[in-house]
């Protein structure tokens, strides 16, 4: 049994952002390997505000951490909220980190994310490479806070011998995703776009870009088994990526999702707006070194569970669809 497994699977794990997207699945995880005192908090602690983040961890007083919580959206939500997304992910973090540093936390694991990396960082990204340039602007200001709160961890860790570990996951994609149009990143947003177009009998659609960008996709339960094992295993501060190593265009992507969808209309692709970073693909042989980590499950296959479980669901989001 790993040494880190022993010492927090029966201590209590705060996972803020827990009842969300990813958290939903690190819980799972996590209590699939036997752990039991989990506190998964969501929307009802306010994070920004200081005093709150402060006495929650003096009430509750966690073993560890996994820092989860953000505001996030895609290229849309990015480009009309940059002030909302910086301020929050940095409050939130800010107070989680100092909360957890004068709480005396065991582990703190901080998950941050692709944005942080310079627009063109040479691909595949590689940790070292993430000061060396500006973000790509639509996700600049989420991106540089999380980049800014991976330092932070760094530099406690410096200072104080904080206990952090930094995580650097690509896109994901899976099961509970958000599928609101307003914030949902492109997986989600393509299948409900398709999906409104089967149930409207609609003969195009619109997909925003102009397709030939290229992403790396991460199954939300892999990550969640990285986000495990980062919280297991002692580690260093230092940045670990966290993907599978491959990438897609998004047009291909759009492809495969029309052909499990069951979608045979045409898909027009508006170049009017941005693809936002040209590239993404991570090179994951630090996480595979410190971690032991390699992500196992194929995009395709991923794609297919993901639109079985949204089909099983797919009433909720039928107030998306606003059929004329």
């Amino acid at each position: 049994m790993l040494r880190g497994m022993r010492m927090y699977k029966n201590k209590k794990v705060l996972i803020t952002g827990g009842t969300g997207f990813l958290g939903k699945a690190v819980v799972d995880v996590l209590r699939s390997k036997g752990y039991k005192n989990l506190l998964p908090i969501g929307s009802s602690l306010d994070l920004t505000c200081g005093k709150k983040t402060f006495d929650f961890f003096q009430e509750t007083r966690p073993n560890a951490v996994i820092h989860l919580a953000a505001t996030v959206g895609g290229i849309g939500a990015n480009k009309n909220n940059p002030g909302l997304f910086m301020y929050n992910n940095l409050a939130m973090g800010i107070n989680t980190i100092e909360a957890a540093r004068l709480n005396k936390v065991k582990k703190f694991v901080m998950v941050g994310t692709v944005c942080a990396y310079p627009k063109f960082t040479p691909v595949p990204f590689k940790e070292e490479d993430i000061w060396n340039g500006y973000p790509e602007e639509t996700n600049a200001p989420y991106g540089i806070a999380k980049k800014a709160l991976m330092q932070l961890v760094q530099s406690y860790n410096e200072q104080y011998g904080f206990n952090g570990v930094n995580l650097i996951p690509v896109n994901m994609y899976g099961p509970h995703d958000n599928f609101d149009p307003a914030i949902s990143h492109v997986i989600p947003a393509l299948m409900l776009k398709f999906y409104k177009a089967i149930k409207c009998n609609l003969k195009s659609v619109e997909v925003w870009g102009t397709g030939k960008a290229s992403r790396e996709f991460l199954y939300v339960y892999d990550c969640a088994e990285a986000i495990s094992l980062a919280l297991e295993k002692k580690v260093s501060a230092e940045p670990i990526n966290i993907g599978t190593g491959g990438e897609v265009m998004i047009q291909h992507l759009a492809l495969s999702i029309a052909e499990i969808m069951g979608y045979k209309g045409k898909i027009k692709f508006n170049s009017k707006y941005p693809d936002g970073q040209p590239r993404r693909c991570l090179d994951v042989s630090r996480a595979k070194r410190e971690l032991g980590y390699s992500s196992t499950m194929g995009l395709y296959e991923g794609l297919e569970k993901t639109i079985e479980w949204f089909k099983t669901n797919a009433k909720e989001f039928d107030d998306y669809l606003n059929c004329i």
